[in-house]
C-alpha cells in the first residue's frame, strides 16, 4: 500500500472532522454529539426498524441501544414493537423529536450553504464534484465480498433478482430450466464457489464459479443490483472469482453471455477474456469467452 496515499486519507479525515464539527458534543449547536444527531435524522419522520438502523449506520447493538436510551431520556424518541411482528422493534420520533428533527434539518441546510458561500462559483463546482466522487468511492470501499452458501436467503435474493433481470432484458425472455445449470450444489467446494457482495449489510451482487473439467471452470450468476452499479463491484467479483479459481487449481475459465448484456461483454473483454467458438448448447448465449493462464495472470497482478 502506498504510504503517501494513506497519509492523504488521514489528513483528509482530520480536515473534514474538524470542519463539520464532529469533535464537539454540540453538533450544529443543538446540544448533542454527531452520533445522536445522525440517529435522529435516520429515524426520520416515518420511523425506522432498529435492525435497519444497525445495518444502515454500521453500529453494534450495544452502541445503538445506548444512543437510543439517551434520545429517549431527552424525550425525542420512543421505541416500540413493529406492527405485525412483535420480534421487531421500531424507533419513532415523538412530537418533540419531530420539532428537533426540523431544527437539525434547517441547521444542516444552513451549514452546507455557508460552506459553499465562502467559495467562488468555480470552486463551488469543484467542491461539489469532488464530494460526489468521494462519496461514490467511499461507498465502493464499503463493499465486502465473501464466500456464501448459494442456498442461503441472501444468495436466493440475488439469484432471483438476476433471473428476473434476464427475463426482462432477453428478447426471448428467460427460462432457467432451458439454460446451462448452475444449481446450488454445483457452486460449493469442491464443485465450485459462490460469492456475495455486501453494502451496508445488504447483498448487492453475486458471482459463481463452477468446475467443469480438469483445470477448467465456468463463471455463472454474475449480477450487481442496479442501485449499486458504477461502484466497481462486478470487477471485484470477477477478480475474486479468478483468485479462488487459481486456489482451486484451475488455469482456464469460460463463460457465455447474451448479446443484450453489453456491460458484461465489455467487462470480460477488458479483463483478457477472448471470444471462442460455442462450447455449450445454451439457447440464450450469443457469445462464448475464455481466459487461459490464470496462474500466470495472478502472478503478474501480485508482482505489480
Amino acid at each position: 500500500m502506498d504510504e503517501t496515499q494513506i497519509e492523504r486519507v488521514r489528513s483528509f479525515n482530520r480536515a473534514v472532522t474538524q470542519r463539520i464539527g464532529v469533535l464537539s458534543d454540540d453538533y450544529l449547536s443543538r446540544g448533542r454529539p454527531l452520533g445522536e444527531s445522525r440517529l435522529l435524522f435516520e429515524i426520520g419522520r416515518s420511523g425506522a426498524d432498529l435492525r435497519d438502523l444497525r445495518q444502515r449506520l454500521s453500529l453494534d447493538s450495544g452502541y445503538l441501544s445506548r444512543m437510543l436510551r439517551s434520545l429517549e431520556a431527552q424525550g425525542l424518541v420512543d421505541s416500540q414493537r413493529a406492527a405485525g411482528d412483535g420480534r421487531v422493534r421500531r424507533a419513532v420520533l415523538t412530537r418533540k423529536g419531530l420539532r428537533e428533527f426540523a431544527a437539525l434539518d434547517r441547521r444542516s441546510q444552513d451549514f452546507a450553504t455557508s460552506l459553499l458561500a465562502s467559495l467562488g462559483a468555480a470552486q463551488r463546482e469543484r467542491m461539489v464534484a469532488a464530494m460526489t466522487e468521494v462519496e461514490r468511492l467511499m461507498r465502493a470501499a464499503a463493499v465486502a465480498i465473501e464466500p456464501a452458501d448459494p442456498a442461503s436467503v441472501d444468495a436466493r435474493l440475488c439469484i432471483e433478482a438476476y433471473l428476473r433481470e434476464l427475463e426482462q432484458r432477453f428478447e426471448s425472455g428467460f427460462d432457467p430450466a432451458r439454460s446451462v445449470s448452475a444449481n446450488p450444489e454445483e457452486l460449493v467446494p469442491p464443485s465450485g464457489l459462490f460469492l456475495l457482495a455486501y453494502l451496508d449489510g445488504r447483498p448487492v451482487g453475486c458471482g459463481g464459479l463452477k468446475v467443469t473439467g480438469r483445470r477448467l471452470g465456468e463463471i455463472k450468476r454474475m449480477w450487481v443490483a442496479p442501485d449499486a452499479r458504477g461502484l466497481g463491484i462486478a470487477q471485484r467479483l470477477l477478480d475474486a472469482l479468478e483468485r479462488h479459481a487459481v486456489g482451486m487449481g484451475l488455469t482456464t475459465l469460460q463463460l457465455d453471455t447474451n448479446r443484450s448484456l453489453k456491460e458484461a461483454h465489455a467487462l470480460y473483454v477488458r479483463n483478457g477474456y477472448r471470444e471462442i467458438a460455442r462450447y455449450n448448447d445454451n439457447p440464450y448465449a450469443d457469445h462464448w469467452f475464455e481466459k487461459r493462464g490464470l496462474k500466470r495472470a495472478a502472478a503478474a497482478v501480485g508482482a505489480a
